[in-house]
């Protein structure tokens, strides 16, 4: 197969699925997800054969326990996909809201419209639940997707893909507004991300590596973030209890997720107090402290920080310490060192969280909570593509309003420029 014609020819049916994506009628969209969801009820016994295929040949390539885990479609991971896809259907769609209406001096009424933003294309690794996601979502939004897995999944994903498009085909939608690539040629990603005339976007999830890749050589624009280094600051004026509480959950709670805290900051005249509670319930938690010399000297046996702990996403039970004068050298630090995806401070005075929240420039900020809650669901967004460190378009975790665009719509009454 010519993998550039191939693409090339997934581009071209996107863009026209994605008009008659964007022109149809919420219930028609709905009807769709529901009914994707019965064709992969329907499918199971397909999908657990397709995904014995991808495990065997995973085994095969050695791939490591992670990715294994992370590949393997079971029962309930299909129950999972079935419950989001009901979910997806029951948000309130945001195509065609209109909002901020205001009248000129001229007469004429101003307002901003959301719309899809048309064709979006989703590169991800391992999991094949994804595929389900990232189609409701682009679904759901309006917009046409394309979608390319990896390699390792291609036969979950093609099962996957055919209940898709029996979905579509109830809905009389065409079969091109969710498509799966079905090559596992790595050139099919360097086209995708080089065809701006086709897609409007690309959403890359995965690795740093991959990530790294598609930021560096698209040519279409890309939302997404290249780690968590996310901290916790125990400030002066916090509540003792609270401050051990949010600080175990942030780090504990999950460890391979990108809002997972990666480095503590404690104001020095909390150290004392709340320094040894904490180590003793990480410890417990089998977690590793690795601390600046002013925690060594509470804590003389931990591993010396180095610079590069700072800088570091673990995704592991590791944690780096460090001690601050207070806020100001907290917000120094998150600054220079913060990937600008989740931080937060832990405090009781009011003045210090509005300073905290008006100058960490990260993509979510918070005072006292843990920031294992930076998540679109938690957020109240219903579900996300993905959490977005940019800073155009989309910021912070990435639901269907951060899949549409704004257009001026203008209404008037035969008003003419004078």
């Amino acid at each position: 197969m010519d993998v550039d014609q191939y693409m090339q020819e997934l581009g071209i049916a996107a863009r026209a699925a994605s008009h008659v994506v964007a022109a149809s009628p919420p219930a028609v969209r709905n009807r769709s997800l529901l009914a994707m969801h019965d064709a992969l009820d329907g499918a199971r016994a397909a999908l657990a054969q397709a995904n014995a295929v991808d495990m065997e040949q995973g085994r095969a390539k050695a791939l490591d326990a992670p990715l294994l885990d992370r590949l393997e479609l079971t029962p309930a991971r299909i129950d999972a996909m079935l419950e989001g896809l009901r979910q997806v259907a029951a948000l309130p769609d945001p195509v065609g809201s209109i909002s901020e209406m205001r009248s000129m001096e001229s007469g004429i009424q101003v307002g901003r419209m959301r719309v899809p933003l048309g064709v979006i294309g989703i590169i991800y690794e391992s999991r094949p639940n994804v595929t389900v996601e990232a189609a409701s979502l682009c679904l759901k939004s309006g917009n046409a997707a394309i979608l390319r897995g990896g390699s390792e999944c291609l036969a979950s994903n093609t099962a996957i893909a055919q209940c898709l498009t029996q979905g579509l085909q109830v809905a009389g939608l065409p079969a091109a507004a969710v498509q799966v690539v079905a090559v596992a040629d790595r050139a099919a990603v360097g086209q995708l991300i080089t065809m701006p005339q086709y897609v409007d976007v690309i959403i890359p999830r995965g690795g740093k590596g991959l990530i790294e890749r598609i930021s560096r050589d698209a040519k279409v624009p890309v939302i997404k973030h290249l780690d968590g280094v996310c901290h916790v600051y125990i400030d002066d004026g916090a509540d003792d209890d609270m401050a051990v509480s949010i600080a175990f959950n942030a780090k504990t709670q999950r460890y391979g997720t990108c809002n997972t805290m990666e480095t503590l900051l404690i104001a020095a005249s909390k150290v004392a107090e709340i320094l040894p509670r904490l180590a003793q319930a990480y410890a417990e938690a089998g977690v590793e402290l690795r601390g600046c010399s002013a925690a060594r000297q509470v804590l003389p046996d931990i591993k010396v920080a180095s610079e590069l702990d700072w800088r570091e996403e673990y995704l592991a039970p590791i944690l780096a310490v460090r001690v601050v004068d207070g806020l100001d050298q907290a917000i120094e630090h998150i600054n220079t060192y913060s990937s600008q995806h989740t931080d937060s401070i832990v405090t009781r005075d009011h003045g210090r969280a509005l300073r905290f929240l008006r100058e960490v420039d990260s993509s979510s900020v918070m005072v006292n909570a843990s920031t294992r809650l930076a998540d679109g669901f938690e957020y109240g967004l219903g579900a996300e593509i993905g959490i977005s460190t940019d800073k155009l378009h989309a910021r912070g975790p990435v639901g269907l309003e951060g899949l549409t665009t704004q257009k001026f719509v203008v209404f008037g009454e035969g008003q003419l420029r004078t």
